[in-house]
């Protein structure tokens, strides 16, 4: 097993092959990171010469042994930061810019020394952190390929073996040939995953630089991401919720270099949510939670297995209003949501396919200037499938206090995959430039789906026509 190793002093070992010097408990762990104490300070000098007379100085000091005149202040990125990540496993990590998320995985990947702490890592570990970092600009992308895979150890033998497949991942056509200068961000970043992807790598690190790339590379990169969960330990950095959710088991929420919570990313996404919006508003508007209990998980599974031969989903729509978790201002909130199908045949059985109506009733404790009532469906990832609000209608109304504010969303419903969704909803005071969330649910209400016919992607269609023709002669 390779890896680095730190002691707690922060000085790095060399690289080499620990499994010469562990014990046999010590190989058979199923620990792939462990971060225990982990500070890092740095020292911000208000004029350059600060520096000069600090190096000064300690010098004299040193040799006197007298206590040196600090001309710096401390700036901590990280303060006593403590983590275990198991093998196998994949954990976002999430915070606002300067927040110290970046510092911690430069930290895990040795490029930076900490104050304080230690890390050990065990297993290869290929890390895409700051854009072009690792890459000369001055070579060309095969020239840095070369170079880039030589610094995660991977020999000339096993370089030359993986190299056309790191070509043609990276799909830069000829600019492989040009320096990198001449590339663009997101070819830079094409490069420098396509290497990573290819390094048999037992960690990934990868902090945001998938960001600037197009939308076609990122899929290919979010399958190869997919594909290592099963097989590696990933560490994900992004500011997209969406896409932690939908990677990550766990996750962690760093706030001005230190841990304030780890948890499931469904709920480290909602509290984070909930802390983002709290800075916007500032004192003006405070959110208190709806639910001091988070609910459990949606699940995948479906809850009947009856065989359904006919082309349908049934579904079940559960009010959980009680027991949704999220937020209020005291200023409104979200009484029922209910969907009824607007069929004249039936209006209690829901199959997919059909025309329904989602209502949404909220009561108003002080006056809306323009109230908003809005709602999102989402996979048991977290993942938006639809939604839509009432900023399309036109006419905004003032909601005086003590009102009843009603929306009504007439649409087809899609077919789903087996399953649990839950639907947000929520009503805010605003427009589509700035808005106050008065009331906040992130599971009003669950929709249960099973003896689901749909096989591919999210939502189901109902196809009216499906042919195959044999019959037709070449000519």
């Amino acid at each position: 097993m390779f890896g680095f190793k730190k002691h707690e002093n922060g000085l790095p070992m060399s690289f080499k092959d620990e499994s010469m010097d562990m014990t046999h408990s010590e190989q058979c762990s199923d620990t792939a990171i462990d971060v225990k104490g982990l500070s890092k300070c740095y020292q911000v000098y208000e004029k350059p010469k600060d520096r000069l007379k600090q190096a000064f100085n300690s010098l004299i000091a040193s040799s006197l042994r007298n206590k040196t005149k600090q001309y710096y202040r401390e700036f901590w990125a990280l303060q006593d930061i403590s983590v275990k990540i198991k093998k196998g496993e994949t954990v976002g990590i999430i915070g606002l810019n300067g927040s110290g998320k970046s510092t911690l995985l430069q930290l895990i990947c040795g490029t930076l020394t900490p104050t304080t702490g230690s890390v050990e890592v065990n297993g290869r570990v290929a890390a895409l952190l700051e854009l072009g970092s690792g890459f000369n600009m001055e070579f060309t992308g095969k020239e840095n390929i070369l170079m880039y895979a030589s610094v995660f150890g991977l020999s000339q033998d096993e370089i030359k073996s993986c190299y056309d497949d790191i070509v043609n991942f990276a799909d830069i056509g000829e600019f492989i040939d040009q320096s990198l200068k001449t590339y663009s961000s997101g070819m830079v970043v094409r490069l420098a995953f396509s290497v990573i992807a290819h390094i048999n790598a037992d960690i990934l690190v990868i902090d945001e630089a998938l960001s600037v790339g197009d939308v076609v590379f990122n899929q290919k990169c979010m399958n190869f991401l997919r594909s290592f969960k099963k097989k590696g330990t990933l560490l994900f950095v992004s500011h997209d919720i969406s896409a932690v959710q939908n990677l990550c088991d766990r996750s962690i929420w760093i706030d001005q270099g230190k841990i304030k919570k780890i948890g499931s990313s469904k709920e480290i996404s909602q509290v984070y949510l909930k802390h983002t919006l709290q800075s916007i508003y500032g004192e003006s508007e405070q959110l208190e939670d709806t639910a001091e209990d988070v609910p459990e998980d949606l699940d995948d599974t479906p809850t009947h297995t009856e065989e359904v031969i006919n082309y349908e989903s049934n579904f079940s729509f559960n009010d959980n209003l009680d027991k949704a978790k999220g937020w209020k201002t005291n200023a409104a909130e979200i009484t029922s949501v209910i969907m009824h199908s607007l069929s004249k045949n039936n209006n209690t059985i829901l199959r997919g396919g059909e025309h329904v109506r989602l209502i949404i009733k909220a009561l108003t404790h002080q006056d809306l200037e323009k109230p908003i009532i809005g709602f999102v469906v989402k996979d048991r990832l977290g993942q938006d499938l639809f939604g839509e609000n009432t900023l399309v209608v036109k006419t905004q109304e003032t909601a005086k206090q003590g009102s009843i504010v009603r929306a009504e969303f007439d649409f087809m419903l899609p077919m789903l995959p087996n399953g649990d969704y839950a639907v947000m909803a929520s009503i805010a005071d605003g427009d589509m430039e700035g808005n106050v969330q008065h009331h906040f649910l992130h599971d009003a209400c669950i929709i249960k789906v099973w003896s689901s016919k749909v096989r591919w992607g999210l939502v189901g269609l109902r196809f009216d026509r499906v042919i195959l023709d044999t019959s037709s002669e070449k000519k």
